[in-house]
């Protein structure tokens, strides 16, 4: 397809529809299932470390259709539509699609990749406590790997520990809860389509870098700047790695890469009848 066609025409562009459905049928499948039956779609369907026993090679895929809650979805929605039609009306159905696919596999592998590397030094300075564990080591290692939400548990464990300094099973306890952290984070999952849907975020500024985007519904910018100011916001927040930030940035990030390669390598041209 080489002809732009107004956004008009097709409001609801057969992809980004059938997307739209398929993702509200997973997400009501995930709460129905978990509260009538008991079982948690996450466990199979969310995306694993590499590491993790509950890994599986689908998931790079699964996991685009997998949801937390109503905002997380209404989001990755809202912007799938708003930004998804007009390159579906551009570039046709069966490109958007290997778009959006690729997109999001190449975010996913991107943020494996992180992880990978996050858990190898997590799991470095593991084995460097339990190979010589003291008060003083446990105590550092509270600082370095444990976010304050845990925080609390371990302090309890030290504070026993403190008080009991030559207790085996203060001892025990401190290697025990420091593993027990290490297995969750691990098998900790990440879900939804961010990362696909950064992708069309950098293809529609691309595209149509001089359209108006209005931020909250009323603060205007042009595409051009929000794909920028946005990647830039994405690459600061991953790098921060502030604790209790639960977002995979990292694969918003590689979603927008990829779909930059993409774009490079289709040789795909801005509309020559839009701005």
């Amino acid at each position: 397809m080489n002809n732009f066609r107004p956004l008009s025409n097709t409001v609801f562009p057969p992809v980004v529809k059938n997307l739209l459905i398929i993702n509200g049928i997973f997400f009501l499948a995930t709460f129905v299932l978990k509260s009538s039956m008991g079982i948690d779609l996450n466990q199979y369907l969310a995306l694993y470390a590499f590491g993790s026993d509950r890994f599986g090679i689908w998931q790079l895929i699964t996991h685009l259709f997998m949801h937390g809650d109503i905002w997380h979805i209404f989001g990755n929605m809202l912007a799938l539509w708003m930004f998804g039609t007009a390159l579906e009306n551009l570039w046709g159905s069966k490109r958007f699609l290997n778009y959006y696919i690729l997109t999001g596999i190449g975010a996913a592998i991107f943020h494996l990749g992180i992880r990978t590397v996050e858990l190898n030094k997590t799991a470095q300075n593991l084995n460097t406590y339990i190979s010589a564990p003291s008060i003083a080591h446990f105590e550092d290692y509270i600082n370095q790997e444990v976010t304050a939400t845990y925080q609390p548990d371990f302090l309890k464990v030290l504070s026993f520990w403190e008080a009991n300094p030559s207790s085996t099973e203060a001892k025990n306890n401190s290697i025990a809860i420091a593993n027990e952290l290490y297995q969750a984070d691990l098998n900790s999952p990440t879900i939804g389509a961010s990362g696909a849907v950064f992708g069309i975020l950098l293809a529609f500024g691309m595209l149509f870098p001089n359209v108006m985007i209005y931020v909250y519904f009323f603060l205007p910018i042009k595409a051009k700047y929000f794909v920028v100011l946005y990647g830039a916001f994405e690459l600061y927040n991953g790098f921060a790695n502030n604790p209790g930030d639960n977002v995979a940035h990292f694969a918003h990030l590689g979603g927008m890469i990829i779909g930059f390669l993409l774009i490079k390598i289709w040789k795909i041209k801005r509309p020559d009848n839009y701005f």
